[in-house]
């Protein structure tokens, strides 16, 4: 059975809509990894302990926000190929989507 364009937009959808849920909790965990050491170096008792805190933070933030970029850059090309017909290469987008957006957790 070949999809047509209303098919093809409608599974775009709902992909997009999983992936964005996936996106949003695995931003969350991240960032609030990156709060609570944010928070841990505001109440530390040295300048060594503050640093070390705000470090682990700092790579919380970029993780998620590096593998949440890549995600929707994938997703984009998962909606282009994906109203283009180009039913595996939209595919294969949305499988590099999930997997930054899995990686961003």
């Amino acid at each position: 059975m070949k999809l047509t364009d209303i098919n093809i937009i409608g599974l775009t959808t709902s992909i997009i809509l999983t992936f964005a849920s996936f996106s949003i909790f695995a931003v969350e965990k991240h960032m609030v990894e990156a709060i609570k050491h944010a928070e841990a170096a505001v109440n530390a008792g040295n300048g060594k302990a503050i640093a070390e805190h705000a470090e682990t933070a700092k790579i919380h933030a970029k993780t998620a926000d590096e593998h949440l970029d890549a995600g929707i850059k994938s997703l984009e090309g998962a909606i282009e190929h994906g109203k283009l017909g180009h039913d595996d290469l939209a595919k294969r987008n949305a499988e590099e989507a999930l997997t930054h957006l899995n990686a961003a957790q």
